[in-house]
Order: structure tokens, then C-alpha cells, then sequence
């Protein structure tokens, strides 16, 4: 009986996250956002999202944390770590939404 309630809470606790960089030691978050998709029965969803600094600083950590705890999946298919773009695909499984919390961080300016 407990050998099937930890497996049953392992399972819903596996997750893809994309950490990618320094996202913690002397670094601030220059853009942060949640980005959402609604599930459709059978199908996978697509979202793309697009980020690119105003001041053309260069990326030097990127998060983006599966917030719904799901086998969704997301890469980097433009620009990251040292550019100052970045553009990320998530994908989710078939028949769920997709939630990501996506953090982008540069170095801080001092003065």
C-alpha cells in the first residue's frame, strides 16, 4: 500500500524545467512573465515566446519553470546565453495546457 502512494506522487512531481546559465550569484532579472495555453482534448500546444533586450545587453541566465508540474518540454531555438534575444518553444503533451514561468537574467549595471 505505501510502495503505491510513492510511486503515484513521484509521478505527478516529474517536470521539465529549462535552467539554463546563472540564475542566482550576482545577476538581476531583467524580464520575467507567465505565459499560459489552454488545453485542447488530443492535441499538443505550441506556444513561442520572443524576448529581446531594449538596451542590447547580453543574456547571462534563463528559467522557465513548468509551473503545471507536466511532461511538457521547452527549448531554446534562438539566440540565449551571451545574445542579447532569446526565443523559447514549450510544447505540452497531448491534451494538456502548458504554464511556464519564465525568468530572464542579465548582469546588473553599477554605478
Amino acid at each position: 500500500m505505501y510502495t503505491l502512494l510513492v510511486l503515484v506522487a513521484c509521478a505527478t512531481v516529474s517536470a521539465e524545467h529549462l535552467v539554463v546559465g546563472n540564475t542566482a550569484n550576482r545577476v538581476v532579472v531583467a524580464h520575467h512573465e507567465l505565459v499560459e495555453y489552454n488545453a485542447i482534448p488530443f492535441k499538443k500546444r505550441v506556444k513561442d515566446f520572443l524576448y529581446s533586450s531594449p538596451i542590447n545587453k547580453p543574456i547571462q541566465g534563463i528559467q522557465a519553470l513548468d509551473t503545471m508540474h507536466c511532461k511538457s518540454t521547452a527549448n531554446i531555438t534562438a539566440g540565449g546565453l551571451g545574445y542579447p534575444f532569446v526565443n523559447i518553444r514549450m510544447k505540452s503533451e497531448r491534451g494538456k495546457g502548458l504554464s511556464y514561468d519564465i525568468g530572464i537574467y542579465v548582469l546588473p549595471d553599477f554605478q
